[in-house]
């Protein structure tokens, strides 16, 4: 297993694109793809808010963004904030092997039941993760509510 520098060195990838998101006034989450050599495939950011598309979560945009592959299996999800039901639907769909969520306190998502089903899940319980999209939440707790399905 690798250990948390490796990770941690991979998580800076999605804080990047979650700052490029509020940025652009979108939801600050980011993630990104990597083979578990460390090898980047893709990138990419919450984009709900600037495309106007509600399937448009971090996770997704960088799913796409990685193209079609012969096998998921062997890749390593990361994501500054536990995926949601939806996100980690896609990673049980297409067997992703590694989840690892820069943070879950602000929304635990689908944690739990990924590590039920042999799902590996890493979480860095990353302050810069939580006090970015927490800060965000203060000031568009509407968008936010909107974003995990509350009303």
């Amino acid at each position: 297993m690798a250990d948390q520098q490796f990770y941690r060195t991979m998580l800076a990838v999605a804080l990047e694109e979650a700052r490029q998101g509020l940025a652009e006034g979108g939801i600050p989450i980011g993630a990104a793809l990597f083979t578990h050599a460390g090898e980047l495939v893709s990138r990419g950011r919450n984009r709900r808010v600037q495309q106007g598309d509600p399937s448009v979560h971090a996770e997704t945009d960088a799913f796409r963004r990685a193209g079609r592959q012969r096998s998921y299996r062997n890749l390593i999800m990361v994501t500054t904030l536990a995926p949601c039901w939806y996100c980690s639907g896609l990673v049980r769909q297409f067997r992703i092997g590694t989840v690892v969520a820069g943070e879950s306190r602000t929304f635990a998502g689908g944690l739990a039941w990924l590590r039920e089903n042999d799902v590996n899940v890493i979480d860095l319980d990353s302050q810069d993760c939580r006090e970015l999209l927490e800060s965000y939440i203060v000031v568009h707790p509407e968008i936010w509510n909107e974003d995990i399905g509350e009303e």
